[in-house]
């Protein structure tokens, strides 16, 4: 077993000692640990999370664990089920812009409900969740670009590993248990890109943080499989991507960090259309450009713009924020793009008042998914231009700490989140400290 990718794999996340993780990168856990919160605290009162709570409740164990933003405590599976799901609601997450894995929502719902039963350092958490996320994204490059193309929702595909690893890495599990587990996840991984926009996409996500949490307990106690189950000859990696790389599962491992590499959004719709919407809010701004005014739009882009986000006729909010036309059309009229721009009320009015535009799409394999170039004509007749090089959000334009920050206390305020907020950004920020990392969870649950 020792010779193959999988092994490798497990030898890392089973050997690297939370010294061993460079300081940017500690850091940029962090990063990812407040904005996930953020995320989870906005989708925590959407009616998905109600009735997935009114199905799976009755059969939850012990509640041991804390629903963020909610009084309900369920079961260790559960709310890391919960918890995923009210992250990734929004699309308001984190991404591997490589990949655009979702890195976070599968990985830290599971960790946090496991310290909640387990007690643990904040320090071995945070080591937990850079394994996890790192192997996350490993795998993703190695499947990429046909993994997605071929319609398998990435986040829930390989976000199952991220939350496997990261368990196996919390409970400590050895070489050859990190191995089993890896198969245990590779057994159940699944999530369709047909999904996205519909409430069945949070299935897919919530699946991943509890049966990636399982797939590493189940092989605690003795549950194993095949030797490469990521790079066999009829592995994970062969049967969901045409041409798997497999060399990028371990080329660097250790030196270069993908998980460093995450990015945050300041816009709640697919990370595709942010160059869009920051184009269109600059003309709003600048140019007084309003979607009323707009007749056809010509977007130079990313295929994936093209591939995830050519959706006319949309009717709801979810599907509103997988919508180029819809997006154009809201940021133009409105100035802005939070929440409320892509909610149902606000699709129901850019189908209803006519104002989505037209829109034709030029593919540019060498375009960052960052960027693009816009040409907006007006029904007057006039023609404005705009290249967005680099949005906010993006690797070359990274969200601050302090915008992350901003961007929690807005999504706790939207909520109606009557909790400290200030409390929770400075227990992730200290979190390296923290002697119980489940002590955080306090902080995110709202009373009984």
């Amino acid at each position: 077993m020792t010779n193959t990718l999988t092994h490798r794999i497990a030898a890392f996340a089973t050997h690297t000692a939370w010294r061993d993780i460079p300081s940017p990168v500690r850091h940029e856990a962090k990063r990812s640990l407040l904005n996930y919160l953020a995320t989870a605290i906005a989708g925590s009162r959407e009616t998905t999370m109600d009735q997935c709570l009114a199905v799976l409740g009755p059969f939850s164990g012990a509640p041991t664990c804390t629903v963020i933003a909610r009084p309900e405590r369920v079961d260790l599976p559960l709310a890391a089920y919960l918890n995923a799901m009210s992250a990734n609601i929004f699309d308001f997450d984190d991404t591997h812009q490589e990949t655009v894995i979702h890195p976070a929502a599968p990985i830290a719902p599971a960790l946090f409900a496991l310290a909640e039963t387990q007690a643990c350092t904040g320090a071995a958490l945070l080591r937990a969740f850079v394994l996890g996320g790192e192997i996350e994204c490993r795998v993703g490059n190695a499947m990429s670009p046909s993994h997605y193309a071929r319609g398998w929702h990435i986040t829930a595909t390989c976000g199952i590993f991220g939350s496997a690893i990261g368990i196996g890495a919390l409970i400590g599990l050895n070489e050859d248990e990190h191995v089993w587990s890896i198969a245990n996840a590779a057994a159940q991984s699944a999530g369709l890109v047909e999904t996205l926009g519909t409430m069945t996409k949070s299935i897919g996500v919530g699946n991943a943080a509890r049966n990636g949490l399982l797939s590493a307990l189940l092989a605690r106690e003795g549950i194993s499989g095949p030797a490469d189950p990521l790079a066999g000859e009829r592995g994970f990696l062969r049967l969901y991507s045409d041409q798997p790389v497999l060399e990028r599962l371990t080329d660097g491992l250790g030196e270069t960090w993908e998980i460093a590499k995450n990015t945050y959004k300041p816009y709640p719709s697919a990370i595709v259309l942010h160059p869009v919407i920051e184009g269109c809010i600059r003309l709003h701004r600048e140019a007084g450009l309003r979607g009323e005014d707009v007749a056809t739009v010509e977007l130079t882009g990313h295929p994936l713009l093209r591939e995830r986000a050519d959706r006319p006729d949309v009717t709801t909010g979810r599907l509103a924020q997988v919508s180029a036309q819809h997006a154009i059309a809201i940021a133009l009229r409105r100035g802005r793009a939070g929440l409320t721009e892509f909610n149902d009320e606000a699709a129901a009015e850019t189908q209803a008042d006519g104002i989505r535009p037209a829109v034709s799409f030029i593919e540019d394999g060498n375009r960052a998914i960052e960027s693009v170039h816009m040409i907006i004509r007006t029904h007057q007749g006039k023609q404005h231009e705009i290249e967005i090089a680099a949005a906010r959000g993006g690797p070359t334009n990274p969200m601050t700490d302090t915008q992350l920050e901003e961007k929690l206390f807005e999504l706790a305020e939207y909520r109606g989140f009557g909790r400290d907020v200030r409390a929770i950004a400075d227990a992730v920020w200290t979190l390296d400290d923290a002697s119980d990392a489940g002590e955080l969870m306090k902080l995110v649950g709202l009373p009984q």
